[in-house]
Order: C-alpha cells, then sequence, then structure tokens
C-alpha cells in the first residue's frame, strides 16, 4: 500500500507491504482497541529517532478511519513539548535538542493528566519555526497513541509520565539500520554527507543509543529491520 500522509504539516509518501498490515497492524489496533479503560486509553509508543514513529502512527489513523473493525484513534507527537528556543538558549542546550534534558516533561504530565479524564489540547512541533505552538491539536478519540523517543526513559525525570500510561509499545531496530536513514535524511533536507554524519555523531547517535539501552521494558515491542519492515519481536 502506498500513501501519502501528511506529518506535522508536510506530506510524506510512505510504503506498507500488505501482509505486514494484515498480520501486524490490524491485529495490534483491535488488541488496543480491547484494553479496559474506565478513561480515555493512553497507549506510549516509544521508539529511537529514525524508526519513523510519526509515519507509523499516521498510517495507523489512516487504516482506523478506513476499517470500521478498527478503533478511533488519534495519534499525538510528544516534539511539541519542547522547550522554547529562548528557554534552551538561556540554559545552553539549544545545540542538544533532542535530547531528554529539552523536553518540558511537566508540561507533557498536565497535557496527559488533561486529556485522560476530558477533553483538551495538544502543543504541535512547528517544523518552520523550530518551536512549539500551543492547543494546535484538539483531542476528541478514546483511544491516543502519544509516540516519541523518552517515554519509557528510564530515569526520575520521565517517571510521571507512566501513571497516565494505559498500554506501551517500543521498537527496536540495529543502530546501523538506524544511521543510514537518519543521515540520509539531513542529506535529504540539503546537508551534505560530512554534515550530516557529523549531525548524526553529535546528536541523533547519542539519543538513539540512549533509547536503546536505557529505555524500561514495554508491552509490546516490535522489530525494525534495515529495509524498515516492522515484524513481532
Amino acid at each position: 500500500m502506498k500513501l501519502t500522509l501528511t506529518i506535522n504539516g508536510l506530506a510524506t509518501q510512505a510504503t506498507w507491504d500488505d501482509r505486514e498490515i494484515e498480520h501486524l497492524h490490524k491485529p495490534l489496533l483491535r488488541r488496543l482497541a480491547n484494553i479496559d479503560s474506565a478513561h480515555r486509553t493512553i497507549i506510549f509508543l516509544s521508539a529511537p529517532p529514525g524508526t519513523g514513529k510519526s509515519t507509523l502512527t499516521a498510517f495507523w489513523e489512516y487504516l482506523c478511519a478506513q476499517d470500521s473493525t478498527l478503533p478511533q484513534l488519534q495519534a499525538l507527537p510528544m516534539d511539541g513539548f519542547h522547550h522554547y528556543n529562548d528557554w534552551l538558549e538561556a540554559h545552553q542546550l539549544r545545540g542538544r535538542k533532542g535530547a531528554p534534558e529539552t523536553f518540558d516533561v511537566d508540561k507533557l504530565v498536565q497535557n496527559l493528566r488533561q486529556i485522560r479524564t476530558g477533553e483538551g489540547d495538544w502543543p504541535q512541533y512547528d517544523r518552520q519555526r523550530h518551536d512549539p505552538v500551543e492547543s494546535a491539536i484538539p483531542v476528541s478519540a478514546p483511544l491516543v497513541i502519544v509516540e516519541g523517543n523518552w517515554l519509557l526513559l528510564d530515569d526520575p525525570r520521565w517517571d510521571a509520565v507512566r501513571k497516565y500510561c494505559d498500554f506501551s509499545l517500543f521498537i527496536h531496530a540495529p543502530e546501523a539500520a538506524l544511521k543510514a536513514r537518519l543521515v540520509a535524511r539531513k542529506i535529504a533536507g540539503g546537508l551534505t554527507r560530512e554534515q550530516a554524519e557529523d549531525f548524526y555523531q553529535r546528536t541523533d547517535g547519542p539519543n538513539v543509543r540512549k533509547v536503546l539501552t536505557q529505555s524500561l521494558a514495554a508491552d509490546v515491542t516490535l522489530q525494525m529491520d534495515a529495509d524498515g519492515h516492522l515484524y513481532s519481536a
């Protein structure tokens, strides 16, 4: 299946294997729909950079909208909880944007608390301004998937977010495959290979390794191969 999805306001083309859709994606979504919850169901999808979390959750939204046997679902990216650039600059963290300490965890907890029991909204990261836009996404679906790198990070600062998680997913992938995808992404964005490799060594690489080695166990772990296909681990 080939689709053009809108990710953070940008058109993204993606392809999925039909067998993978029928034997992994749809059964997983049906499993999520059957989680017993007295409030809005909140799923965490944690994975390293380069695994295509935003594209995957947008695809899940598409599948659910097309198939009445699947749950009504809404994807909520964690990128909107980056600290603003002026805060990062004041704390000398602008160059580490994307690392755990560059996110406003307290704000994330507040939003999770709000949407768990009622209507609420969610910030979105603006790829043009490179800053969050508050209240950009109205939250209305009975089941939401929050996706980000650090949702399962084994760190005391992040413990508070997990009380709002009803079920967790994790995507594991070989670091070499993630590096190739992330370097290619930067080159497509206009960097030279040398610049893209340098960015990986300074920023993406440390984040990839930290997610892979310092995340808590999830309820379900998926494995991604070098071609981007997902399998049950």
